[in-house]
């Protein structure tokens, strides 16, 4: 399901972005990428796009935690009956 976090294959490629890096945020590492090679990797140059990539992934973390929790406790239940 494409979001507007998830960026095309072609848009990948053209940005070299590695393949373990092509999840659900993948719009957002691009800008990153970008601004860091433009700023020689400085840590302080481009806090914004690192925060937006950051909170990107720990959403879907907590995202994919609540499902694993969901099927857990289906199992549970389906276990009991």
């Amino acid at each position: 399901m494409p979001s507007s976090t998830t960026a095309s294959q072609e848009e990948l490629k053209a940005h070299r972005v590695p393949v373990q890096w092509r999840d659900g945020c993948s719009a957002l590492v691009i800008p990153l990428n970008i601004c860091r090679r433009k700023s020689l990797y400085m840590p302080w140059e481009c806090e914004h796009e690192r925060h937006a990539y950051e909170k990107c992934q720990y959403d879907d973390y907590i995202r994919r935690m609540k499902v694993a929790a969901k099927l857990k406790l289906a199992a549970a239940e389906e276990a009991a009956s």
